[in-house]
């Protein structure tokens, strides 16, 4: 009976759908455990072999804690909405819900083509209304929130109206710093002066607590395009499409004041299960520092010029102050002999994407002939203006050592700003490099002080003298949370007379209207602006950002039908936090700390039961494209074998790896691939013509792609999903190697003829195991529980070789070890593990057996291969009993064909024996 594989697959794919048999409850006795994969855009060019290596994993994981008596949730839907669906349609005239529900078949298809064990009842897609009305029900809920500092957890805005009426706001300070109430010019007020305040300025205040707020913030505007580009679509000044000029643009936004729970996210990292490196990452996104903010006076100005340092006690070597180009300041500072510098500057950087000024190297900067004093000494300091310096980290204003930080030196060196040599305190405990004598002068009471004793009486010194405050300082800004895009979901918000007011909850959802044109509206808002019956009504006119869906979505497929209910309480409470969260680092930020947020929001507004949604995650590496070269001799339509191309000029061409067998390229479909080669000719090796390769990213651009379609059609689902696995472990970056998979495609074939012969057909038989077929079994058993619970698939695939190897060695057929290697197996191989299951008599699905159980006692060891050797010279080696005597070990070795050929009948003068290591015979 042949290994038909592909037959099998496509009848058990069938049989399981039609069973039901992924479908999954949420009331059961077993214990739950929730696997998850981040959740996929659904890309219009389909899957490559690298994008599956993720849910693969997972997919094994889920199975095999099935197999362990788990209740297994692993879903799969679609994060549909974003960008790169709208400029399909802008580019190819195409709806986005067109192209999307195109992808996301193609999608299905490929998944479902790999056999995953996915519970297809539960699939969603974040554009359907039906989804998205609870993505506006959340944003509803941080819109009515508030973060209360003295509880440290949200509350609703109506709790902060209560005191504001009781008390005003002392207690409650306004989050955003730099506010002011317009009317009175402070931040505090009484009760009486709130309820005095009209309807807007409650309203107005109100904005500055809310956990979902609008204000105003800079965009990249490409009149050209007309359209609002985002901060990757923008390089060096202009737009990637089309190289036309961008400006920043002031336009209105919503934000999610994440800042709020940047304590509560550091802390709760001490409480889940990401890689260090995954921390570090987080960690330093949100950035928090201990420091001080120091008010400058300027000279010739009344206005003063706050810093925000970290470190206060090198105030005695500041010999410049930088401050960013959006600076509030700069206008009212610079002086008349540098305003055109400053304007010229300020406009340059104005075209300039935030990530292209952070990763700037070259220098650049203006000085504003404006002048800052020294506190403590009186000496005036100059104020520059550098890209360097980002309006929204701190107070957008750096006082700049020279001595102590590279940056500044460089800074100073290149606009030959004099630098001083004095920081003021030590660094690390060290003493500065500065003379003690010019240490007394300037700052005497921090003589021989290590840093952190120093910036303390520093900090304390500016609060006594009324210039500055201790602060903490957070790196992470605010989340904008809007975009002036179409294909998005509608914000629930009405705008009257300058006031944002929520929609009810039962004019939900709010659906995002049909439109023919995604052009924008007047001055760079989003394409629904253009919508009269839209704009009637008054409604917002930006869409939420992509990453809105996906903050929350691990929730709704704990409950995914529940038309009352983003999840049930009872619900979200059996399946409480995904247990293991499987994906790329490229979500290491972003994604994860906005559903961390989210999670904790609405744990304390009391809808779930945990405040961090994932227990362990799990970061898989890239499957890497293994590139293929030709070589055309310069000038020529002639292409070189790679062993002979160093005799000729050449120019190295990418090719379809499609076409390469191994590193042999196929030079008759070469020809047909393009007009342009098919008068090609060849300088062939051998006969051969012989490919370069490269190990570079999978890019359709590189020809580098394997479609896993193409895979699966010749060698088979479990050899795919098989071989992924083999390739190395999870979290690492491997190239893929088509040729390799032969070699894992041969192990499902060898395990086949373990139950049925090509020619003799069933061979499996009901006979007793033996000892050392038990102890192969049990070895696997062990190996395999550990190598999967722990993620390293690569060596539970050597493993499942090795043990068909030595059962092939042991002309084992019995069902009784079979039987257990293929509940084994079946989440590597699900498809090859059922048939065969079957086929041994079993009318239930392998999918429900139980794992099988370890006995330690087939592991013990009863006998040992001793090496032998003969004046320490390794000459055989015997397979002796553990429990033989000394004496019964002496004889034994002493009577071996072997020992006695090299002892050429000569006496032993003695024979050192170590039990269950080695033996000696000493001449």
């Amino acid at each position: 009976m042949e290994y038909n594989f592909r037959d099998i697959e496509k009848k058990w794919q069938a049989q399981w759908k039609a069973s039901g048999a992924y479908k999954v409850s949420n009331d059961s006795p077993k214990p739950k455990f929730y696997v998850l994969d981040m959740f996929p855009y659904p890309s219009g060019v389909g899957l490559h072999v690298g994008h599956p290596l993720g849910y693969i994993a997972s997919d094994i994981y889920s199975r095999f804690k099935r197999l362990k008596g788990f209740n297994v949730l692993h879903p799969m839907g679609y994060d549909a909405f974003g960008l790169p669906a709208e400029q399909y349609a802008i580019d190819h005239g195409i709806h986005p819900a067109i192209s999307t529900e195109t992808n996301i078949n193609t999608f299905r298809r490929q998944l479902d083509n790999i056999g995953f064990c996915f519970d297809w009842d539960r699939e969603f897609r974040t554009s359907d209304p039906k989804y998205y009305k609870w993505t506006q029900w959340i944003f509803l809920q941080l819109f009515n929130g508030f973060y209360n500092r003295q509880t440290k957890k949200a509350e609703p805005i109506a709790n902060l109206v209560k005191a504001f009426e009781k008390e005003g706001n002392t207690g409650h300070g306004i989050p955003h710093d730099k506010f002011v109430i317009a009317k009175t010019g402070k931040r505090v007020f009484t009760a009486a002066e709130w309820k005095g305040f009209t309807e807007r300025e409650q309203q107005d205040i109100l904005m500055e607590y809310r956990l979902a707020f609008c204000g105003y913030g800079e965009v990249n505007w490409c009149e050209a395009l007309g359209t609002v580009l985002a901060n990757d679509e923008v390089v060096n000044g202009v737009s990637e499409r089309g190289g036309y000029p961008v400006v920043k643009k002031k336009l209105r936004q919503w934000y999610l004041r994440i800042t709020e729970y940047a304590d509560r996210l550091l802390e709760g990292l001490d409480r889940i299960e990401f890689s260090e490196s995954m921390k570090e990452m987080q960690t330093n996104w949100i950035g928090k520092s201990y420091g001080a903010e120091i008010a400058f006076d300027i000279s010739g100005n009344s206005d003063k010029l706050t810093v925000y340092t970290t470190r206060p006690d090198t105030i005695f070597g500041v010999d410049f102050m930088v401050i960013a180009p959006e600076h509030a300041l700069i206008k009212d500072i610079t002086s008349s002999e540098q305003q055109q510098a400053v304007e010229e500057y300020v406009e340059y950087v104005q075209s300039r994407s935030e990530r292209e000024r952070m990763a700037e190297k070259k220098i650049s900067g203006v000085f504003t002939g404006a002048y800052a004093i020294n506190p403590f000494n009186g000496a005036q300091i100059p104020i520059w203006i550098s890209e360097y310096v980002l309006a929204g980290y701190g107070t957008g204003a750096i006082m700049a050592v020279p001595c102590g930080d590279e940056r500044d030196h460089k800074f100073a060196n290149h606009f030959n700003i004099p630098i001083t040599n004095i920081i003021g305190s030590a660094y690390d405990g060290k003493e500065a490099n500065a003379t003690k004598d010019a240490r007394l002068e300037n700052s005497d009471f921090l003589n021989g002080m290590v840093m952190r004793e120093a910036m303390e009486v520093v900090i304390q010194k500016i609060e006594e003298m009324r210039i500055g405050v201790r602060k903490v300082n957070f790196r992470m800004r605010d989340a904008a949370f809007s975009r002036q895009r179409y294909w998005g979901e509608p914000f629930p918000i009405k705008w009257q007379h300058g006031i944002a007011y929520p929609m009810s909850e039962n004019e939900l959802p709010l659906e995002l209207p049909h439109v023919e044109s995604y052009k924008p509206g007047p001055e760079g808002e989003g394409p629904l602006a253009n919508i009269p019956a839209w704009t009637s009504r008054e409604l917002e006119t930006n869409t939420m950002p992509g990453y809105a869906g996906s903050s929350w979505y691990f929730l709704r497929y704990m409950d995914p039908h529940n038309d009352t209910e983003f999840c049930s309480r009872k619900t979200s409470d059996y399946w409480g936090q995904v247990d293991i969260y499987i994906g790329g680092t490229e979500h290491a930020v972003g994604h994860l700390l906005y559903s961390r947020m989210w999670t904790k929001a609405l744990f304390d507004l009391g809808f779930i039961s945990h405040d961090e949604p994932y227990k362990k995650l799990v970061n898989q590496g890239m499957i890497q494209g293994s590139s293929r070269f030709v070589y055309r001799v310069h000038g020529t339509n002639k292409y070189v074998s790679l062993g002979l191309k160093d005799q000729y000029e050449t120019d190295a061409i990418h090719v379809d790896v499609n076409m390469v067998d191994g590193v042999e390229l196929d030079v008759e479909q070469f020809k047909k691939w393009r007009a342009e080669y098919e008068t090609a000719e060849f300088i062939l090796e051998d006969g051969k013509y012989i490919c370069g390769t490269e190990v570079e990213k999978m890019s359709k651009r590189l020809y580098n792609t394997v479609n896993p379609d193409d895979v699966v059609n010749k060698y088979g689902a479990d050899t795919f999903r098989m071989y992924e696995m083999f390739l190395g472990p999870v979290e690492q970056s491997k190239p893929w190697e088509t040729k390799g998979i032969e070699g894992t495609h041969r192990f499902l074939k060898k395990l086949w003829r373990l139950f049925y012969d090509d020619v003799k057909g069933k061979v499996w038989n009901e006979e007793k195991a033996t000892p050392a077929e038990l102890k192969v079994l049990h070895k696997t058993i062990k190996k395999i529980e550990e190598d999967t619970e722990r993620f390293s698939f690569n060596t539970a695939v050597s493993a499942f070789m090795v043990c068909v190897n030595e059962l092939i060695e042991l002309k084992c057929n019995k069902k009784e070890i079979l039987e257990s290697l293929l509940i084994l197996l079946t989440p590597y191989a699900p498809h090859v593990s059922e048939e065969l299951w079957r086929s041994l008599g079993n009318n239930s699905s392998i999918l429900d057996a139980a794992f099988p159980t370890l006995n330690e006692s087939y592991l013990v060891e009863s006998s040992k291969e001793y090496p032998i050797s003969v004046n320490g010279k390794l000459r055989t080696t015997l397979t002796i009993s553990l429990d033989t005597t000394q004496e019964d070990v002496e004889k034994i070795v002493l009577g071996n064909e072997v020992v006695q050929k090299w002892l050429e009948g000569k006496p032993h003068k003695r024979i050192i024996y170590v039990k269950g290591k080695m033996v000696n015979v000493v001449v």
